[in-house]
Parts: structure tokens; sequence; C-alpha cells
């Protein structure tokens, strides 16, 4: 699969800002989200190739908005990336059992950014 669309997602504007200059630099296609419920409509609207989701929000985070994109057909199948400012390894095995496929640390590297999404 080559990405062509990728979804961020975070409530934190410096590091949404950031991320979003990392992926558009790759000349991709971005599409934001600021909060869980806008991330599953926004998902399922824009059906992004990749996903880069921030793991703690207010309301709903990452891990919950991970299992209804799960549940939904249309969603279940786009690869998520969790993000987040704990980076333990028992967050990166949390994360993977989520069905994540990976966990970046905050402030997010730019160079592991652009090298997970040629993953997909």
């Amino acid at each position: 699969m080559t990405v062509h669309k990728v979804l961020c997602v975070d409530d934190a504007a410096a590091d949404l800002s950031l991320i979003q200059k990392i992926v558009s630099s790759a000349n991709l296609n971005v599409v934001s989200a600021t909060n869980g419920r806008d991330a599953i409509q926004r998902a399922k609207i824009e059906k992004p190739d990749l996903i880069f989701l921030d793991i703690l929000m207010p309301d709903m985070d990452g891990f919950a908005v991970m299992r209804e994109l799960q549940k939904d057909p249309a969603t279940k199948d786009i690869p998520v990336v969790f993000i987040s400012s704990k980076s333990q390894k028992s967050d990166q095995m949390w994360a993977k059992m989520q069905g994540g496929k990976g966990l970046l640390p905050k402030p997010v590297n730019p160079e592991v950014v652009l090298d997970e999404i040629k993953k997909y």
C-alpha cells in the first residue's frame, strides 16, 4: 500500500502542527482532528491510508478511538501509529495490544515519522 493521505490527531496545537508539517513535507495529503470523536468521523469520511493518533486526550483517549475504529468495517484496516509523551516499554506493548502498529515519543522526530510512513 502506498500512503497518500494521513490523518493526524492531537489535542495539543503545537504537537499537531509539528506532525502536520512533517507529513506535508513528504508531499502527502494531511487531514487533522483535535479530539477523539472528530478523529473517528474524519477517518470514516476521509478514509486515510495511515493515522497518527495521540493517546492522552480529554473526553476520549487514543485507545478508545482505536477501539471504535476497529469496530467499523470502513476503518478497521487503517494502520494506526500512536503518539505520546509516555513511551516506556510497557506503553509500547500496551499500544500494540490495542491494535496500534507502533508508538512514537513526543516530541516527534521528523526522520522517525517519515520512516514510519514508508512502512505503509
